[in-house]
């Protein structure tokens, strides 16, 4: 089912004094409640394009989609604190409140977004089920990121946004990306690109232990992964495994595989819903 077929409810209106953050809202009012994260310079609409949409064509999901502050067309501060993994897990945990305050919710997050929910998670907050689609680099494997991240940031300041993103085209893909997938510009505003990368250049997933201790919590976890990407490496989706006892490890070597995620997605939390309680 597409999400603009006419079983599709259009998108729900969120005061946004209570939000204030692009969002939309698709499926029927009474399906399975879902949050979908995108990645960093990423938003819903860049996702589509890079064939990332992760819940698309899921029957029986409402789903809520929303642009991370800074990203697409929601504001952001000019202060790098605001985009650490702590302050978009905030921001998460209050659009969940206000979205689905008497029903457990699924999260479904890429990259950032994958981070944002184990950093919601591990400080507590309650999901009905997590989906960890490419983790990305952390602890001693996070190597160079913050180096990286603040070189990034001074060549955006120095050469502008177009011209960054086309030091880009020449990266090795991963083998499990659709080499048909279009080029695009990070959809973060070229101003506050910058101090984007400057946020994230301090960001790490939360310690070992406290990510061992949420797994005490089972939640049901389903881990995706592709090889061949340092910036989401596999080993980060294995330890995760690891930590997370009952969650499954998924890894993907080529398109078709990538593909096929959204129906894995949509099969987990179907499964994960019947054995959620509702009120």
């Amino acid at each position: 089912m597409s999400r603009l077929t006419d079983t599709s409810t259009p998108p729900s209106s969120i005061p946004p004094s209570s939000i204030p953050l692009s969002h939309d809202v698709w499926g029927p009012t009474d399906g399975t409640p879902v949050v979908q994260l995108h990645g960093l310079t990423s938003s819903r609409a860049r996702d589509v394009a890079l064939g990332l949409d992760l819940t698309a064509g899921q029957d029986g999901l409402r789903v809520l989609r929303y642009d991370a502050r800074g990203h697409g067309r929601s504001p952001g501060p000019a202060h790098p604190a605001a985009y650490r993994w702590p302050s978009l897990a905030r921001d998460l945990e209050r659009i969940v409140d206000d979205y689905s305050p008497d029903a457990p919710v699924h999260a479904v997050g890429q990259s950032m977004g994958a981070a944002t929910i184990l950093t919601s998670a591990a400080a507590g907050a309650t999901y009905a089920s997590m989906t960890l689609c490419i983790p990305p680099t952390a602890w001693e494997l996070r190597g160079n990121r913050a180096g990286i991240y603040e070189r990034s940031a001074r060549f955006v300041e120095e050469h502008g946004l177009a011209a960054y993103a086309d030091t880009t085209r020449a990266e090795p893909a991963p083998p499990a990306r659709d080499p048909d997938v279009p080029f695009t510009l990070p959809d973060v505003p070229e101003a506050l690109l910058p101090t984007v990368f400057r946020g994230a250049a301090g960001n790490d997933l939360p310690s070992r232990s406290r990510i061992a201790a949420l797994g005490e919590r089972r939640v049901p976890t389903l881990i995706l992964a592709w090889t061949g990407d340092p910036a989401h490496p596999v080993a980060v989706a294995e330890e995760l495994h690891a930590l997370l006892p009952g969650s499954r490890l998924m890894t993907a070597d080529s398109p078709y595989q990538v593909a096929r995620w959204p129906d894995v997605i949509g099969g987990f939390i179907r499964t994960a819903a019947k054995f959620t309680p509702r009120t």
